[in-house]
């Protein structure tokens, strides 16, 4: 059962396609963040509940010099290489939960506000989309790091060509009339021009030559309740992240696999699936393994139990 508080969630879309009753706004390479204010200070949590306003401190700022005093808002945080989001440097704010050393990190941080939930007193969620975004375009000013998110109508495959031209993600196209659901919803798809996936980490092998820490991480997927394997992945590390994240695999160790599956490398040591990475890679292959993959990061914001197999729909 969706929980009021769970920010609504789009499925794995197809094809790009164009319909007068869709709108289409870029998708951006971050993390969900919720603003809420009710006469006090502005806090942001993620899409799990977790408090990211102190890792964000700028943006908080910011929506608190805002005149609107009782709002929620949805939208995505997100950092900057060159024009595109990068979830990859973002990794260096999410980290850290002090105010004052997440701006001293020096790296700039956007929150892009997309739907509007509730304000001045009035729950928008029963509210058409069309009708929720032009009342979040009146409600604030979008100064400073707090931006809004533009959405282009109808022509979703003229801008699907243009957003991969540009090394977007992808878009999110949305039912013009849907009202806002705290559930994954058909009326909110994603289309992917690059093929990335949330996976749980639940194992690593050791390392070998000069590498320190571990070798590969093993991910997989929940698939009718069980774990199933997905593959190594050894590339996108650098040496902090292999210490960062091997410590944390060493405080998770078991000594029991959590996959379901066969497969498995046979020398490994095992990790409670609690840790969920975002990693790119080419494709499936036929018995469900990644091919090339990269990791991109750890993600705080989803629930490994939630995290499936993405296939795209006919």
């Amino acid at each position: 059962m969706a929980k009021a508080s769970e920010p609504m969630k789009a499925k794995l879309g197809g094809q790009p396609f164009s319909d007068p009753a869709w709108v289409f706004e870029r998708k951006l390479d971050g993390i969900r963040a919720i603003a809420r204010r009710e006469g006090g200070p502005v806090t942001l949590t993620s899409r799990t509940g977790k408090d990211l306003s102190p890792s964000y401190p700028e943006l908080v700022e910011a929506l608190e010099a805002e005149p609107a005093t009782d709002f929620v808002a949805d939208g995505e945080i997100v950092a900057f290489d060159g024009s595109q989001t990068s979830f990859a440097k973002l990794q260096g704010r999410m980290q850290i939960k002090d105010p004052r050393m997440a701006r001293m990190t020096g790296i700039p941080v956007f929150l892009y506000l997309f739907d509007l939930l509730r304000f001045d007193g009035h729950d928008l969620t029963g509210l058409p989309l069309r009708t929720r975004k032009g009342a979040l375009r009146r409600a604030f000013s979008f100064h400073g790091p707090v931006r809004y998110t533009p959405h282009r109508n109808e022509h979703g495959e003229e801008f699907f060509r243009e957003a991969c031209e540009k090394g977007w993600e992808g878009l999110i196209a949305k039912r013009a009339d849907s009202v806002y659901s705290h559930s994954r919803s058909g009326s909110w798809i994603k289309l992917k021009c690059s093929r990335e996936q949330e996976l749980v980490i639940g194992g690593f092998t050791p390392p070998q030559g000069s590498r320190r820490h571990f070798g590969a991480l093993l991910v997989g997927y929940y698939e009718d309740g069980e774990l199933h394997y997905a593959g190594k992945v050894g590339t996108g590390f650098d040496q902090r992240t292999l210490a960062d994240l091997g410590a944390k695999l060493e405080a998770l160790e078991v000594p029991e696999s959590p996959f379901a599956r066969d497969g498995l490398p046979r020398v490994a040591r095992w990790a409670r699936p609690e840790l969920v990475g975002q990693f790119a890679f080419s494709e499936w292959t036929r018995d469900g393994k990644l091919r090339h993959p990269s990791y991109l990061g750890l993600r705080e914001d989803k629930p490994a139990r939630e995290v499936v197999r993405e296939v795209r729909e006919a």
